[in-house]
């Protein structure tokens, strides 16, 4: 249902008919078709619960500054709208405030680009209060310039931001300011929310279990997975973005009693600048896991470029060099394949040494995983020999955890144990504090 507020902004609610537009610039370098920018970006419109009624991809040959599209690409997209009886626009691009403006005005529709879109996602779907605290912050930074546009004063009448309708007013000195005042309020927060996280990371670090991060480009199965291996039910969909906030739960490998397993937030192509720091921030567990599970959608057409997009991240976040966390990838949904597709697959993966097929929906593979997972955990293990008080049963107990004690002889007031344990485990011994 399409309407109109008391300041004359268009309310768009959720089911609206939408057109999506893929502007694609010659020379771009970009890794992915046309058609597949166009299936994720349906995909995103999808995933706020958009009806997508119209789509079209343009190339453009120069960059309008009023428009970004070319005049008769604006015509197509006003008439596709038109014929689709669609009240909403989305340009899988990021647009100025002014492109916004004239773009509604020309195609009678309601306008969003990829960063509005995503921070709309992002809005609805963060659980936790720092990932709402995240993605407000960076919700307020891209609303700051697009103040010609109706402002929602931070109510919530549903999840997600108000791209999609909400009260609005003209105030737009005192919208400024209200800014400006909520997001100073909101990095406070978000200091001693860091701060508070940084001290629970510390503890797990001296902590006896191993912790195992799932990551991969959104909607490759890791929720699907983590369900698989925890026997929990943590929103698993065939949407993009189905999870936000970081999820762990305890799993058994084999020789391990007890593994930390994270379900993470999916990658994405070209995020938005305002979600940056959002989505690092939540990838922080991340980089202090001790493996890394690379979930990858063997199916997908696209799956080498979003390979290459993960990768990017990761090595944005410094897992890249040396002494990051080692990596398995896990070749999921293989039984969407077809059987030559998926036989070329099975007989490359199996010259490999880091990868796992698996099916994470029909538990196809899933015992190897967890066999390599154990492995990987183990690798590059040497036998130390340590002695400690017998009073120090935590360390002792982390020691039986984290490595294979192999002898143990109590001496008097101390214990002697000879132990296999990797140099990443031994260096985080060494720093534990006695107990």
């Amino acid at each position: 249902m399409t309407g109109f507020d008391g300041n004359g902004a268009i309310e768009v609610a959720r089911g609206e008919r939408t057109v999506v537009v893929v502007p694609e610039r010659s020379g771009d370098g970009s890794r992915r078709s046309s058609e597949a920018r166009l299936d994720e970006a349906t995909g995103l419109a999808e995933a706020i619960g958009l009806q997508v009624v119209g789509r079209r991809g343009f190339r453009l040959r120069t960059l309008r500054p009023a428009t970004l599209l070319g005049k008769g690409q604006v015509e197509e997209t006003a008439k596709l709208a038109e014929e689709n009886d669609a009240k909403l626009l989305i340009v899988d691009a990021e647009l100025t405030p002014v492109q916004q403006k004239n773009l509604e005005q020309e195609s009678h529709c309601k306008v969003i680009d990829r960063t509005g879109l995503i921070l709309e996602i992002f809005g609805e779907r963060a659980a936790t209060a720092e990932g709402r605290l995240q993605v407000e912050l960076a919700h307020l930074d891209y609303q700051a310039g697009r103040l010609v546009r109706s402002w929602t004063h931070l109510e919530r009448q549903r999840g997600g931001f108000g791209f999609l309708g909400g009260p609005g007013e003209t105030q737009i000195e005192a919208d400024r300011r209200m800014i400006r005042d909520r997001m100073a309020r909101i990095r406070k927060e978000l200091e001693q929310v860091k701060r508070t996280r940084a001290l629970h990371r510390d503890r797990r670090q001296r902590a006896p279990w191993p912790v195992i991060a799932l990551v991969g480009y959104t909607n490759a199965g890791k929720s699907t997975l983590f369900n698989r291996m925890t026997g929990d039910q943590v929103f698993a969909e065939n949407l993009l973005f189905a999870t936000l906030d970081p999820t762990m739960r305890d799993v058994r490998l084999p020789g391990f009693d007890k593994v930390i397993l994270s379900d993470t937030v999916g990658f994405v192509s070209d995020l938005p600048t305002e979600l940056i720091a959002a989505f690092r921030a939540t990838l922080e567990e991340v980089a202090s896991a001790d493996l890394l599970i690379h979930v990858r959608n063997m199916a997908h057409f696209d799956h080498e470029a979003q390979l290459e997009d993960v990768n990017d991240v990761l090595k944005s976040l410094g897992l890249e060099e040396e002494g990051a966390p080692a990596r398995i990838e896990a070749w999921n949904k293989l039984d969407l394949l077809g059987s030559e597709e998926r036989d070329a697959m099975l007989n490359e993966a199996a010259r490999r040494d880091d990868v796992v097929p698996i099916s994470a929906l029909t538990g196809d593979g899933i015992d190897q995983l967890r066999e390599r997972m154990a492995e990987m955990l183990r690798k590059g293990e040497q036998v130390r020999e340590v002695r400690l008080g017998t009073s120090e049963g935590a360390r002792i107990a982390w020691l039986h955890a984290r490595g294979e004690v192999l002898d143990q002889e109590v001496e008097g007031n101390q214990i002697r144990l000879t132990v296999r344990l990797s140099d990443e485990n031994w260096s985080r011994f060494q720093s534990t504090e006695p107990v």
